[in-house]
């Protein structure tokens, strides 16, 4: 166990680090889940955005690699295009 001020510290932030990443993470995938279900075009187009940010919100973070950001924009933007 941490004996220093500073190593407790340290813990303490990548606790509250750790589940404000997995937050967001799990809620930019629950979004996809949601888009591909979508079946209406109008409300795919309206969505589509959102995610989209939210994927480059988390690339730009480090949690996704800013190539699998890209596929699976490409893959969301195609995927309404279809609809």
């Amino acid at each position: 166990m941490a004996n220093h001020k500073s190593a407790k510290k340290r813990i303490r932030q990548t606790l509250k680090r750790r589940l404000h990443n997995r937050f967001y993470k799990k809620s930019t995938r629950s979004a996809i889940k949601r888009l591909r279900t979508l079946k209406e075009k109008e409300d795919a187009n309206q969505f589509l955005p959102k995610v989209v940010s939210m994927i480059d919100k988390l690339a730009k973070k480090g949690q996704f690699h800013k190539n699998k950001a890209a596929n699976l924009k490409s893959k969301l933007t195609k995927y309404v295009n279809t609809l």
